[in-house]
């Protein structure tokens, strides 16, 4: 699995690299396009060698048994997930903004009711979930590296925001929380209020997406495996 790990830790650590200690100083000298195409570069580079290194390792043996059991908690996770994927597409302060600027909602709901980062915790629920059913040496070397990058890297644009926007981010977390849940549990936002681009969006994309497992890897996942 060595390829895999090397692979993996340059996909993960370029990222970190350029989208914070070597930010600024590359921006000074590339200008902001510069920058973007250099990162878009080397970010396609260390994919795209990760997913080589993937496809040409072997299968190792299963780490455990997976059943009917670990079927179904993979499954309504990854449908949990395609909701918050596709809830964080709306009223995210955390995308980009093209005019630079910084606008929160008045209140936490839907989505980000559960988290601020839904985008980044729907990646992290993707590689819990894909490890519960294929736990296998590389597809974990895989699944932590994306798990790895949506975690830290969420709790590293937390420390950028409030570096840069303090007042309007630490309102935004006072009402929000970066794990899933707490700021329902500590009163701080409540639950409900999904728009429909995250209940039926997320519902279509799951189906899509686990009825694709078939073609592309002969597995049969969601309810597919029990439909099908």
């Amino acid at each position: 699995m060595t390829m895999v790990l090397i692979a993996a830790v340059a996909f993960v650590g370029t990222h970190f690299l350029l989208s914070h200690p070597l930010r600024g100083p590359l921006v000074a000298r590339l200008g902001e396009k510069g920058f973007l195409g250099l990162y878009s570069l080397v970010a396609f580079a260390t994919l795209g060698w990760l997913a080589v290194a993937y496809r040409s390792e072997s299968v190792t043996e299963m780490l455990w048994q997976v059943g009917d059991g670990l079927w179904a908690v993979a499954s309504v996770t990854m449908l949990l997930a395609a909701i918050l994927l596709m809830g964080s597409f709306v009223g995210n302060p955390a995308m980009p903004d093209p005019e630079g600027g910084l606008r929160v909602p008045a209140e936490a709901k839907g989505v980000f009711a559960i988290t601020r980062h839904p985008m980044m915790w729907s990646f992290a629920l993707w590689s819990i979930s894909h490890i519960l059913v294929y736990p296998v040496a590389k597809n974990i070397i895989l699944a932590l590296a994306i798990l790895i990058l949506a975690l830290v890297g969420a709790a590293l644009q937390d420390r950028k925001k409030e570096a840069l926007k303090a007042d309007v981010w630490t309102q935004w977390e006072a009402r929000t929380s970066y794990w899933p849940f707490a700021a329902i549990a500590a009163g701080r936002a409540r639950f409900g209020r999904f728009g429909m681009h995250a209940l039926a969006g997320g519902l279509v994309v799951w189906l899509a997406a686990t009825w694709a497992h078939i073609p592309l890897a002969g597995w049969d996942a969601g309810i597919w495996r029990w439909i099908g």
